[in-house]
């Protein structure tokens, strides 16, 4: 594959930076790691007004929705610091040796964990900070001691820029090699998949498209060493609402949902784009009450034209398949600086089953509605979903065989599974799991949010016998 001059040597110099300093930055401290950390989060809440400006300006998605992005931003590098100063990044399992000849006896055994090396971060179009440049994947990086190199989003090219100069700036400020954290960039595929290929990066963490992922996926496994490749891929989120949640409830749960759709113009991973409802006169309410929510929603533009173009083409092959009926429309428009439409369609059970085209995401706000007669259809309709982000239960408060046999599948296909609200909003903790079985992602035993995100770029590896020197590192890497 040829990259051009420039591109080339931007990406060898910033991933051979990042090898430079990979051996001292997987020796450092737990105190080093959390200082940087804590750094990059008061530059971050210092220039708040400088990056929500020039965000806006980049993405329009408003001054709330960027100042609550940097508040997670801030507050993941700051709950990283202290994971780490936990001892976490440094966990340690020991079984001390026992006289006498296996099974019962053994030698001394330690588990320690290594960071894997360089890191390839690919910034995520639809969370311009929280999952850019300074993002989930990069704290989760630096706190397991693995370098970084950034490939930044060209939806947001400019405020990329300036939380990368902000955060050279943290660097310097502490003594720290810039080839901790480098950035690169370009539109073109040809950055991504030089980054990826490069002999010395270690892992890839990649948040965006099914299409994009894949091709990313397939680079690092055929690569002469292959990587593990992180790659939260897309996600339809169903929801299943069960009868007993309608009842008397119907039109104020179409409202809720009708807002998690709004939320960013539908432009989020966990956006519910797949409603389950048995047959009845409940379900017509809400189906009526979500349409006439959805009716009156104001939209923004959408975070770039290809995605607009994009959510055009999914709502064309939507509409377009058979069996499926309009119950909302959006405006026709080859303007793909248009702000999008809300667009509600329904189905029923057995063609959502056999159309596969059905199953894939939307990304955008658009829900599909799926009409139930029976247990087995509900069961039957996720399974067909395959994987997802999440799932969300309403209804399943009391327990049933009937209530055991669903949530059993949601668990089965989902990362996530929600008993009751709505799946926009993905806590950070140490509980939480952003993941899902195939397509949702590729690597569905990790989480992309929460602490445990750390443990993506960690490789254990067991000691045997080792020498007091090495036990009494207690799981910091030499």
């Amino acid at each position: 594959m040829k990259i051009n001059d420039y591109t080339s040597d931007q990406i060898d110099a910033a991933v051979s930076a990042a090898e430079n300093i990979a051996n001292d930055w997987a020796q450092s401290s737990r105190e080093t790691r959390a200082r940087l950390l804590r750094g990059l989060a008061d530059v971050l809440q210092a220039r708040r007004d400088k990056l929500v400006c020039v965000g806006d300006d980049e993405t329009s998605l408003g001054s709330v929705r960027l100042n609550s992005e940097l508040d997670r931003t801030i507050f993941q590098l700051r709950g990283f610091a202290e994971h780490v100063e936990d001892g976490n990044a440094f966990a340690v399992s020991d079984d001390p040796a026992i006289a006498g000849a296996p099974p019962l006896g053994r030698p001394h055994l330690t588990r320690v964990r290594v960071p894997l090396g360089p890191v390839a971060m690919f910034s995520a179009s639809n969370f311009p900070i929280a999952f850019s440049v300074l993002g989930g994947d990069t704290a989760s990086a630096l706190a397991a001691g693995c370098p970084v190199v950034v490939k930044a989003h060209p939806g947001h090219p400019q405020l990329s820029r300036e939380v990368f100069e902000l955060t050279k700036a943290v660097l310097t400020q502490q003594g720290l090699p810039e080839g901790l954290i480098g950035m690169v960039e370009g539109a073109g595929i040809e950055v991504g998949v030089g980054l990826v290929r490069h002999p010395g990066i270690a892992a890839v963490a990649f948040t965006g498209s099914f299409k994009g992922g894949t091709a990313l996926w397939s680079h690092a496994n055929s690569r002469p060493r292959p990587i593990p490749f992180y790659g939260e891929l897309g996600s339809t989120n169903p929801v299943v609402a069960l009868p007993s949640a309608l009842t008397g409830n119907a039109e104020e749960l179409a409202r809720t949902l009708a807002a998690s759709m709004e939320f960013g113009c539908g432009q989020i991973c966990t956006s519910p784009g797949l409603v389950v409802l048995f047959e009845s006169a409940d379900a017509d309410r809400f189906e009526s009450a979500l349409r006439d929510a959805l009716q009156s929603a104001k939209t923004h533009t959408m975070l770039t034209p290809s995605m607009k173009h994009n959510f055009d083409a999914g709502i064309a092959r939507l509409v377009a398949t058979p069996g499926v009926q309009t119950v909302l429309a959006g405006e026709s428009t080859n303007d793909d600086h248009a702000s999008p439409r809300p667009v509600i369609a329904r189905t029923s059970a057995q063609n959502f089953i056999s159309e596969h085209a059905l199953h894939e995401e939307v990304f955008g706000p658009a829900c599909l509605l799926v009409r139930v007669q029976s247990i087995d259809e509900i069961v039957e309709v996720l399974n067909a979903v395959g994987g997802s982000l999440t799932v969300t239960l309403w209804g399943a408060e009391v327990d049933s065989p009937d209530v055991r046999r669903i949530t059993r599948c949601a668990t089965q296909i989902a990362g996530r599974v929600l008993f009751g609200g709505v799946p926009t909003g993905v806590a950070v903790t140490a509980s939480q799991q952003h993941g899902g079985p195939w397509p949702a992602s590729t690597q569905p035993f990790s989480t992309s949010v929460g602490y445990a995100a750390m443990d993506r770029f960690l490789r254990p590896v067991a000691l045997q016998n080792p020498p007091a020197w090495l036990i009494e590192r207690v799981g910091q890497p030499c």
